[in-house]
């Protein structure tokens, strides 16, 4: 269901197609929001995540454990509402986007075209669109999650006009450059991967009748797209989350050392510089455990409520 098929024998519309990014998007977002906190709280830390009383966190069973005790357990939701309004919203354009995408390059094009190909085209394209319409909900949300006790902000209508107030709306889009030079790729190879995959499972695994893979099949196939797409871009999602709170270090005093950057290029040189090539993958081992869980998720529901939509012949 994932992109246009013109020998379906029933297509969905675009309404349902979208319903359906907004649903898997919502639901994948409740699940795996903890997995997110960590992340960020990680990428965010400039020292090593090494064992020693200097170092803030460790580890995820650390972090973890650190956060519920100093935060309660509600702080592994930090930030939950502007992250479910970027779920929903970038699920949305990101899943209607892609099939409106590929199906005007299937009908457009005289000639047989490579699948995969296509789908890392419409894919990057999508990515960007989706990207740029929820940067403002994604910047809030990580301050949201990057700030501890006492709080700078009460929530998000207090970060947003906060945020307007003191450094203008601007703000809002603060890494966006490392942002969308990630997203384009990550996304393309995340729709490319994902067709490759489910090419492979169905020529390993037998289908039905109708090529439909069963839930296993999309949860593996959409995890194993996800892991591979997030390790290739990891470093600019790095860089994006540690630009994001530029203006913001007030917040970020208790967690450790505290540095400035003037762009991507800085960050990511300064980074390596001063924690090692590995600290450009810091936060990777949470990142990919969400990769895997929150890709794997969103395209199997896509594809089930997708397929729920056509036996109801939406």
């Amino acid at each position: 269901m994932v992109g246009y098929n013109e020998s379906a024998d029933h297509k969905v519309s675009e309404l349902w197609q979208g319903i359906a990014g907004i649903s898997s998007g919502i639901i994948t977002r409740v699940l795996c929001q903890p997995l997110d906190v960590l992340k960020i709280r990680f990428q965010l830390q400039h020292e090593p995540l090494q064992r020693c009383s200097e170092n803030y966190y460790w580890g995820i069973k650390h972090a973890s454990s650190r956060i519920v005790k100093e935060e309660s357990i509600r702080a592994l939701w930090k930030g939950h509402i502007p992250a479910q309004v970027l779920s929903g919203t970038y699920g949305l354009t990101q899943f209607l986007s892609f099939e409106v995408l590929t199906k005007y390059v299937s009908k457009s094009s005289d000639r047989q075209l490579n699948k995969t190909g296509v789908h890392f085209a419409c894919g990057c394209i999508s990515g960007a669109l989706a990207t740029s319409l929820t940067m403002p909900f994604d910047t809030v949300r990580t301050r949201l999650v990057g700030q501890g006790e006492p709080k700078i902000y009460k929530g998000v209508f207090h970060a947003f006009t906060t945020m307007v107030r003191t450094e203008g709306f601007l703000s809002f889009y603060k890494g966006l450059t490392p942002n969308l030079i990630q997203i384009i790729p990550h996304t393309g190879m995340q729709f490319a991967l994902f067709n490759l995959a489910t090419e492979i499972y169905s020529s390993v695994i037998k289908t039905d009748a109708s090529g439909k893979l069963p839930v296993i099949g999309n949860l593996v196939c959409g995890s194993l797209a996800g892991v591979g797409a997030k390790t290739a871009v990891y470093p600019l999602d790095l860089a994006k989350k540690r630009l994001q709170i530029q203006g913001f270090e007030v917040a970020r005093e208790k967690f450790g050392r505290i540095r400035i950057y003037t762009g991507m290029i800085d960050c990511i040189r300064s980074t390596f510089k001063e924690e090692s090539f590995l600290g450009l993958y810091k936060g990777l081992t949470p990142s990919c455990i969400k990769a895997m869980a929150t890709s794997g998720l969103i395209f199997a529901l896509y594809e089930e409520i997708s397929h729920l939509f056509k036996s109801l012949k939406l």
